[in-house]
């Protein structure tokens, strides 16, 4: 099964289909199931990958479109890619397009929220 997503004018994701798979066939024919669910509903349609985040492949195959989207997502098309909404103003997207803060999170098993304000991250007792 393959999953598609719908564009808004300004390329942002609205809904994401579990729709065909990108070899099947209607009435004999392969089809390009993009052009025909955006033609069906009246907007762009980019197939996007479930198994795909932060441009890895999560059952080690081809990465595909950087992320699978979700509603919310920006779609890229210089890039070909889909990318969260930006968390916080200080965070910047990284070459595997996803969003990192400016300070890493801290690695000694306790758990933080982002502070925008002193962008740095606050322990959470």
């Amino acid at each position: 099964m393959a999953h598609y997503a719908f564009l808004d004018e300004n390329n942002i994701v609205t809904q994401v289909i579990v729709g065909k798979n990108e070899d099947e066939k209607r009435d004999g024919v392969i089809v390009d199931w993009e052009e025909w669910y955006g033609n069906f509903h009246g907007v762009t349609c980019k197939r996007t990958s479930y198994n795909t985040n932060g441009n890895k492949h999560l059952l080690d195959g081809t990465p595909f479109r950087g992320n699978y989207a979700g509603v919310g997502y920006t779609y890229d098309t210089e890039n070909d890619v889909f990318y969260p909404p930006q968390p916080y103003p200080s965070w910047t997207l990284n070459s595997n397009w996803v969003w990192e803060a400016p300070v890493a999170y801290p690695d000694d098993g306790n758990f933080y929220n982002w502070n925008e304000e002193t962008t740095s991250w606050d322990l959470v007792e």
